[in-house]
């Protein structure tokens, strides 16, 4: 590690620890914990619903610091819904969000068990762990990759979008197909308003409102958060599991010694399937478990109470959520939905994530990076004590959650816009996230498309401009080539594999 990132990350330290932003990422973590424990609300839906709340929370603040709490408070939502997420797969069988689908593989086994509170205890530590491993692999990659980055032309940057639409659209739901619909839908919803090279008007139908296009923060705390308030509404979803009861929480010497290498492998796992575009928590925890059973002594255990099974993937998913933030950070793509809203939440802010925000914003990405150290440690001291608490937020009724659901996402809204259209959009949006998830169209590539859609158009004229029009260009530049070339294989590889009649495992939340 250079001197410059050491002095680099003391100073995100000295940020991370002014007493407001402090506030923020306990805030973050403690609602990121709540939002994983309460199934149905994924990180993506928490992140979207509080974009808005932020903004409303840092008006005192100067933009640059405004703009720092914001995404620390936003961060810690996204690695605490992490967290979170195991608390109701261990207890009740049920995912706190997709991420956590394979701990209830073993997880609940241990709780039937009567060892609940040794499944907690070990999911927390190894989130922390893989919290802690990711973030090491995030200072020594992040600068690294964004000083490589900063030699990208506009053709690089074009091809590297597309990459990472592909990647999202190659994992993303059940059907590739209607992944890719999504993520045309996008990139055709991002063209509306007036076009900034020759000013004329796209699809605005004569409505004022639409001038300046379609507001991101809208579609995604309308599609994610209303579109859940939908779902409960209209498929009157309950809890009916038994919550198992939780005796001991601390596990005992047997269980640190038997989890102490399914952490490590499972965080490492975690981490470099996270950096990927597209590949997701979802994925790592699914690789770390199948990892762990293969090079197993003892195999048949798995699925009937194997701490083994519920520390790998447990890791992993939180290791992945830290990868995801390099390519973010650095390059500017988002890996992941929840990563892309919080880049729309960076766009918010007129803070362009990319290669120029270690030069550019160097408080804020190293401060942010800082954060997650903090945040880690706060969420294991939360996480331990207040397990039984934790667990009785399993049991909120539906009918005190979504009215609140609603008064968040109308206000937040209306704060940030202050416009009855937004208001009327947001319904219209959330109407339609609930008809397009229950028929299987994932709703992560329509916000990716939403949100890289200007910069790629932008790109692409640049590109065209300095080639005359030649579209040559793109494979031209040889790492324009690379990117197109990985994209090709990132849709094309699944496709073969499903006509071979291979099963694919595919990312449901992206």
């Amino acid at each position: 590690m250079s001197v410059s990132t050491v002095e680099y990350l003391l100073h995100g330290l000295g940020t991370a620890m002014q007493w407001h932003n402090l506030v923020f990422v306990f805030l973050g973590v403690l609602i990121g914990t709540v939002v994983g424990v309460l199934p149905g609300i994924g990180p993506m839906s928490g992140v979207a619903l509080l974009i808005p709340i932020t903004a409303t929370m840092t008006a005192g603040l100067s933009p640059e610091e405004a703009a720092t709490s914001s995404i620390i408070l936003l961060a810690g939502v996204y690695y605490g819904a992490m967290y979170g997420g195991s608390t109701t797969s261990i207890l009740l069988n049920t995912p706190g969000e997709s991420s956590s689908v394979v701990t209830t593989l073993d997880g609940y086994q241990m709780a039937k068990q009567g060892r609940a509170g040794a499944a907690l205890a070990i999911s927390a530590i190894g989130s922390f762990a893989a919290g802690i491993i990711s973030l090491i692999g995030l200072i020594f990659l992040a600068r690294p990759l964004s000083a490589v980055a900063i030699k990208f032309g506009p053709a690089e940057y074009f091809s590297l979008m597309v990459l990472g639409l592909l990647a999202i659209s190659g994992l993303a739901g059940k059907s590739m197909v209607k992944a890719l619909m999504m993520t045309a839908m996008g990139l055709l919803l991002a063209t509306i308003g007036i076009d900034n090279v020759s000013g004329v008007e796209r699809f605005t139908f004569g409505i004022p409102e639409l001038y300046q296009g379609l507001e991101f923060l809208t579609i995604a705390v309308g599609m994610f958060a209303v579109g859940e308030v939908f779902k409960t509404i209209l498929e009157r979803e309950s809890n009916e599991g038994e919550i198992a009861k939780i005796n001991r929480i601390l596990p005992t010497k047997q269980d640190m010694k038997d989890s102490a290498a399914p952490i490590a492998r499972g965080s490492i796992l975690g981490f470099f399937i996270g950096l990927l575009p597209g590949a997701g928590a979802i994925l790592a925890s699914f690789f770390a478990y199948i990892v762990e059973k293969k090079i197993s002594k003892n195999p048949e255990k798995f699925g009937k109470g194997a701490i083994e099974g519920v520390a790998s993937p447990e890791s992993a998913n939180n290791a992945a959520s830290g990868g995801a933030m390099i390519p973010l950070l650095s390059l500017g793509i988002p890996s992941s939905g929840t990563t892309a809203i919080l880049m729309g939440a960076f766009i918010m802010y007129n803070v362009q994530p990319g290669p120029l925000l270690f030069q550019d914003h160097p408080q804020l990405a190293w401060g942010v990076i800082a954060s997650m150290f903090v945040g880690n440690l706060m969420l294991l001291v939360l996480n331990m004590p207040l397990v039984k608490l934790f667990a009785k937020v399993i049991e909120t009724p539906s009918k005190y959650l979504i009215p609140l659901i609603i008064v968040f996402s109308v206000f937040g809204v209306y704060a940030v816009q202050y416009s009855t259209f937004d208001l009327v959009l947001i319904m219209g949006c959330g109407l339609a996230g609930y008809i397009l998830s229950k028929n299987d169209f994932p709703l992560a590539p329509l916000v990716l498309g939403l949100i890289l859609g200007p910069m790629m158009e932008n790109n692409m004229r640049r590109a065209l401009t300095i080639s005359n029009g030649d579209f040559m260009i793109f494979l031209q530049k040889p790492i324009s080539l690379a990117f197109l070339f990985i994209g090709l294989l990132w849709i094309t590889i699944p496709l073969v594999l499903k006509l071979k009649g291979k099963k694919v495992l595919v990312n449901e939340e992206a």
